[in-house]
């Protein structure tokens, strides 16, 4: 079941955002942020969560591109499965559910960065037609070791 995201679900968001750190393949942080920080970052709307009988077990959100006027409609997405529940199409729903609600929100293109060793969440991304736009190389260090990104993008066609 997918449903929006509440303040009741922030202990939740937030444990499973440290298994994705813990994977070293999901971002660069290492630390988890106060969830007055990561409500802070994120856009109010399209935060959804899936749940397994009442247990949150993965969620998605976006955050700003930028802070300048001209990419109001241009947003970054997160989303992280919890352990166990990988490889069950959690992603595909929170995904689509978030590109409904992100265009329903005057968000024209999602973009993401992802680690080239996170297969999974490349091919979700590529399921849904997010285009890859570049190769970030050896962009910043994660525990002392230099790591590439893979740079996505997914245009709208309700805006063109």
């Amino acid at each position: 079941m997918l449903r929006p995201m509440s303040q009741t679900d922030s202990a939740r968001v937030l444990e499973i955002y440290k298994m994705g750190l813990e994977t070293r393949n999901a971002t660069f942080e290492t630390i988890v942020p106060s969830w007055q920080e990561w409500d802070l970052k994120h856009l109010p709307h399209s935060r959804f969560v899936s749940e397994e009988k009442g247990f949150v077990t993965g969620w998605v959100a976006l955050t700003p591109f930028s802070g300048r006027e001209v990419y109001r409609g241009v947003a970054e997405v997160s989303i992280y499965m919890a352990d166990g529940f990988r490889g069950k199409n959690i992603g595909t729903d929170l995904m689509e559910k978030v590109i409904i609600s992100s265009e329903e929100n005057g968000i024209w293109t999602l973009v993401s960065s992802v680690f080239p060793e996170n297969e999974a969440t490349l091919k979700l991304h590529a399921k849904f037609g997010f285009r890859v736009i570049g190769k970030r190389e050896k962009i910043a260090k994660l525990e002392g070791r230099w790591r590439d990104t893979i740079l996505l993008e997914r245009r709208t066609h309700k805006f063109q």
